[in-house]
């Protein structure tokens, strides 16, 4: 059939003859695939997300103070954070739970140390950090300078660090000042040294080396360490910081969770964790003489015992050196969520703070139930007052 035929035949003037039928038949099959072939591709592309609307992880989306858009698949938000080791147990215990209620909200928790939590925030690349250390002067300069604004500083819990060992036959080990200050600045060495005896009386203390980990990365929890360490060893020369020099024969270790693994696998072996750490590992923990000269065991109610009466100061940067109180176990000190001021992505921003809100309401007893010291209640409305600063 000629086009003038299946142009007739189109217009219904003249029905096109037998032999003519295959070569229809042909042409409509063919018209017929094309149609299809087009159908389906406008499906496709229709069902297909943008490049904007695809799911990333945080590490590959813009800084979230310069515009990046919203992660989410369908109704899902996925917000990402990196920081802290020492509250990581309870960050992610809240994180989960929040999802259960919530399960249009998903926060993913990288525990990476403070000190990597810190720099990942100034550079951007999170939508939030995590620090046991609170933002030193030139950290809040070099924000403002690359974000125009001041970081937001909330504080979420309480913890302590202890001395957590692994030694046969003794459960209650007791160490007065003398002895753990002589033990972190490696003046004592031996598990039988006289400064030791003297406050454990019937224990059996081998002469048998010490062998004591420390923190290998830029940490918060090292940083609450040596701030003690500063302010109660005459001694201590190295400093209060995230990271610091130690003894020869001292031997690092990644995480709070790295430490803690290392002690609970060798005899004789002694090192500094924070307090949920060790007891998740299971670990015994030494009571440790205050600076009102008792002998403290860690505990929930001991830790909380040290922010009594203290002063917070405006930007909630608040840490207890050595508290005065004679209930206080002397080395607590709180652990901080860093945020930025002014967010482009709404839909995160509006997601996260709910979350912290939970946690700071909801999520304290959880908080206890793990080991660390809830907010109390006037701490608490200055962590939510620094909260609403985020826009």
């Amino acid at each position: 059939m000629n086009d003038e035929q299946l142009s007739q035949f189109s217009r219904g003037e003249a029905p096109p003859s037998n032999s003519e039928k295959p070569n229809l038949d042909i042409r409509r099959s063919l018209t017929l695939q094309v149609l299809i072939v087009l159908t389906l591709g406008l499906t496709i592309s229709a069902c297909t997300p943008r490049s904007s609307e695809v799911a990333s992880s945080p590490s590959d989306t813009a800084s979230p103070a310069s515009g990046s858009t919203s992660v989410s698949s369908g109704s899902i938000v996925s917000v990402g954070g990196a920081g802290a080791t020492y509250p990581a147990p309870l960050y992610q215990r809240w994180f989960a739970e929040y999802n259960k209620v919530n399960p249009e909200t998903q926060v993913s928790y990288q525990s990476v140390g403070s000190g990597a939590g810190v720099e990942q925030f100034l550079a951007g690349s999170v939508d939030f950090g995590a620090s046991d250390a609170p933002l030193k002067a030139e950290e809040r300069a070099k924000f403002k300078t690359k974000f125009g604004g001041e970081p937001v500083q909330v504080p979420m819990t309480g913890g302590m660090v202890v001395f957590a060992y692994n030694l046969d036959g003794v459960k209650d080990l007791k160490l007065a000042r003398v002895a753990y200050c002589g033990i972190a600045t490696g003046k004592i060495t031996k598990w039988n040294d006289p400064a030791i005896v003297k406050t454990n009386a019937g224990a059996k203390l081998p002469n048998e080396a010490i062998k004591f980990f420390h923190r290998s990365d830029s940490s918060g929890t090292t940083f609450q360490f040596t701030n003690h360490l500063k302010a109660a060893c005459p001694e201590w020369t190295a400093g209060a910081s995230k990271s610091v020099a130690w003894s020869k024969g001292m031997t690092g270790a990644q995480g709070n969770q790295g430490v803690a693994e290392q002690i609970a696998a060798i005899s004789n072996s002694m090192g500094y964790v924070e307090h949920a750490s060790a007891k998740q590992a299971n670990l015994s923990m030494a009571a440790i003489e205050n600076k009102s000269g008792k002998l403290i065991a860690p505990s929930p109610a001991a830790g909380a015992e040290a922010f009594v009466g203290e002063k917070v100061p405006d930007d909630l940067g608040l840490t207890v050196p050595d508290s005065t109180n004679p209930k206080a176990y002397p080395i607590a000190g709180l652990t901080w969520l860093l945020l930025y001021p002014q967010p482009k992505d709404a839909t995160k921003t509006t997601a996260l703070k709910a979350v912290i809100e939970w946690a700071l309401t909801t999520g304290k007893a959880l908080a206890t139930e793990l080991g660390y010291l809830p907010l109390g209640d006037e701490l608490t409305v200055k962590a939510k007052a620094e909260l609403n600063k985020v826009k």
